[in-house]
């Protein structure tokens, strides 16, 4: 059976590591003062932000390359998210840093809603943000005068002021996400690629037909990585999200068999529609038309278009 570090408050992962913290919702860890420190199993019931270090070694994939950033490496996790490295005994020298706290730090706050607009929170390990030196410089800034405030006094504008450091380093961190999108051109078209590719064989081997239309999560599970950053890439690339992508993919599909003869109930079960009225909603809703519409408009030799 795993061993599982349950960290239901910040303070949980900071006695793992040796620390004693002064805030009870917010914990950050130097890495380099506590080190060497023992392998864990996390169970989260905070939020946790991973700055690893140059000297880390940790080796991460992203689909069947390797990342090409060497400045280090930024992990999130969220509530109820497993990471980490199941305890062996062995110890590992770590140079980065951590930002752990607890949801209720986020109550009554602008930054309680907008967190859920976050979407790298639900990435995997191989999805990491990969930061240059300048980028990593920024977080590490921050980190670090979060670090002098949890030492202050508590006041009535202390909790406020950690808030807004911590949206300070999440704006930041989708920031820099927005630039590794833009900058790895080369590997979200391989991504996009292989997502058509995955619809494709979907399709081909009639999986539709017993399972229904396939899904963001189904395709993201088939490529290997988390649903929103298939999401994320699929809208940087082509402006779209990953769920229109595949109902154009599939409307494409429904026109080649409607001219091809078949009609709207057998193209509707041929795709996994559940009923024909779902298709033709969704037909209309992606070509603002309807599936006799556009029959007749293809078919009608005055119209050849």
């Amino acid at each position: 059976m795993s061993k599982i570090l349950r960290v239901d408050r910040p303070s949980d992962y900071s006695a793992w590591v040796g620390q004693t913290d002064p805030h009870e919702l917010v914990s950050v860890i130097d890495y380099t003062a506590v080190s060497p420190v023992r392998y864990s199993l996390n169970n989260y019931g905070v939020y946790g932000l991973f700055l690893q270090g140059k000297e880390a070694g940790m080796e991460l994939v992203y689909g069947t390359g390797k990342y090409d950033y060497s400045e280090g490496t930024l992990i999130c996790v969220a509530p109820g998210q497993l990471g980490g490295k199941e305890d062996n005994g062995e110890f590992v020298n770590l140079t980065g840093w951590a930002v752990l706290f607890h949801p209720d730090i986020l109550q009554g706050t602008g930054l309680e809603k907008d967190i859920r607009n976050f979407s790298f929170f639900d990435y995997r390990v191989n999805e990491a943000l990969h930061m240059t030196a300048e980028e990593r410089d920024v977080m590490v800034s921050i980190i670090r005068q979060l670090e002098r405030e949890l030492k202050f006094p508590v006041d009535a504008m202390q909790n406020r002021i950690i808030v807004g450091f911590i949206n300070l380093l999440l704006r930041y961190a989708q920031r820099f996400y927005n630039r590794q999108f833009v900058t790895r051109t080369i590997v979200n078209n391989d991504i996009l690629t292989r997502f058509e590719d995955t619809l494709k064989e979907y399709f081909d081997s009639e999986k539709q037909i017993d399972h229904g239309l396939p899904s963001v999560q189904q395709c993201a599970d088939r490529l290997n990585m988390s649903p929103n950053y298939l999401s994320d890439v699929v809208k940087r690339t082509t402006g779209e999200t990953a769920g229109r992508y595949i109902k154009r993919f599939v409307i494409q599909l429904a026109k080649n068999r409607l001219v091809s003869g078949m009609n709207c109930s057998e193209v509707a079960y041929s795709l996994g529609f559940d009923y024909p009225q779902h298709f033709a909603r969704t037909f209309k809703k992606m070509t603002g038309e309807t599936p006799t519409a556009y029959c007749r408009r293809r078919l009608d030799p005055a119209n050849p278009s």
